[in-house]
Parts: structure tokens; C-alpha cells; sequence
């Protein structure tokens, strides 16, 4: 099984990574790490003893359709997707929407989200 993360340009995006690279190693298993930046993912610095995939950003506009269509390509062997999460208002979900909110809302996997 795999355990997925989203990671943005962003240090929610970081916390992220660090999270996902934990529980990859608690359940022993390969890490899927989604680069939802413009710009590629630099891989230096990630563990050598874990089975990492980087797949990066194409052809979807929306981060959170970019995701949710990596977890359809991987139906079935999910274990866990990961998200950062930064603490918004109620006033501020509603006017700019939430990456977080709607994968947590959609995603048919198990979601970890860890504040920074």
C-alpha cells in the first residue's frame, strides 16, 4: 500500500512532507509525494531508505483536482493521503476557499492533516 502526499510551495507544504515521510516509514511502505508547486520538487534531502515517488503538477489548474485524480490513478492501493493545514477563519474559508477543506471533504481515502 502507499501513503500520498500533497505538498504545496508553501510551509504547510513542508510540514507536510515530513509528516508523510514519518508514516511511510511507521507502516512500511512507498511514498507518493505530489508536487503541487510550479516549479520541481527538489529531491535532495529526502531519505534514501524509503521507496519515494515525485510526481509533478501537469494539466490541471485546480490543486485539489490535480490530487484527487492522482488518488483515482492509485484506486484501491491508498492507504493514507497527507495535508497541511494552516488555521483560517470562517470568513476567510468561505471568500478564498480551502485546498485542505475540499480534500478532506472528497477524498475516499483516509486523510492526515498536520498543522505547522
Amino acid at each position: 500500500m502507499t501513503v500520498v502526499v500533497a505538498v504545496p510551495d508553501s510551509p504547510e507544504g513542508r510540514t507536510a512532507l515530513s509528516a508523510a515521510i514519518d508514516e511511510a516509514r511507521r507502516r512500511e511502505t512507498d511514498l507518493v509525494v505530489l508536487n503541487l508547486a510550479l516549479d520541481p520538487l527538489d529531491v535532495i534531502g529526502m531519505p534514501s531508505d524509503l521507496p519515494i515517488t515525485v510526481r509533478e503538477r501537469t494539466g490541471h489548474a485546480d490543486l485539489a483536482d490535480c490530487v484527487l485524480a492522482a488518488l483515482d490513478e492509485y484506486e484501491g492501493k491508498v492507504d493514507l493521503l497527507v495535508i497541511g493545514m494552516k488555521r483560517r477563519t470562517p470568513i476567510g474559508k468561505a471568500l478564498l476557499g480551502s485546498l485542505s477543506q475540499r480534500l478532506l471533504l472528497e477524498a475516499d481515502v483516509p486523510v492526515l492533516a498536520v498543522k505547522r
